[in-house]
């Protein structure tokens, strides 16, 4: 980082990825949306769907994630341990560790998984947005996908 831009830039990202985990806790679709490039893809993995690819199928597969996770806050996405490399003017990536709780049931352990977010990020009319996403699950099952 050379410059007092790249690090605003950098902390807009890292709050980017915080507001991701925010809207999908509280269960804000339309904010959600918001933070995602027009042609963005998440990659989940066969477990979760693999590839959701464009805003339709995305929303479509938030929206029945949120149904079936009941009421907003009943999950939680603990986002930590951010690095984040600018590629370009308009280009970055980043890495950051989730560790996820299901806080539907207070009889149950609330730690659901844990994890490795590594995604890809483009400035859009001045605002950085995710442009990719992509999720290796590490516990309790071990699903690490192949490098891109």
């Amino acid at each position: 980082m050379n410059t007092l831009q790249d690090l605003l830039d950098v902390e807009e990202i890292k709050n980017l990825r915080i507001l991701y985990s925010h809207y999908f806790d509280g269960q804000e679709i339309d904010k959600l949306m918001g933070l995602l490039t027009e042609d963005v893809v998440c990659e989940f993995g066969p477990e979760y769907g693999g590839d959701w690819v464009g805003h339709e199928t995305i929303r479509k597969n938030f929206l029945g994630y949120m149904e079936s996770e009941g009421q907003p806050w009943s999950v939680m996405h603990a986002i930590t341990n951010h690095i984040i490399e600018l590629t370009g003017a308009d280009t970055a990536k980043g890495r950051c560790y989730l560790i996820d709780l299901n806080l539907a049931d207070a009889d149950q352990n609330p730690l659901f998984l844990v994890g490795v977010y590594d995604d890809l990020y483009r400035k859009v009319d001045g605002r950085w947005l995710i442009d990719r996403t992509r999720i290796d699950f590490l516990w309790p099952d071990r699903h690490i996908m192949e490098s891109r």
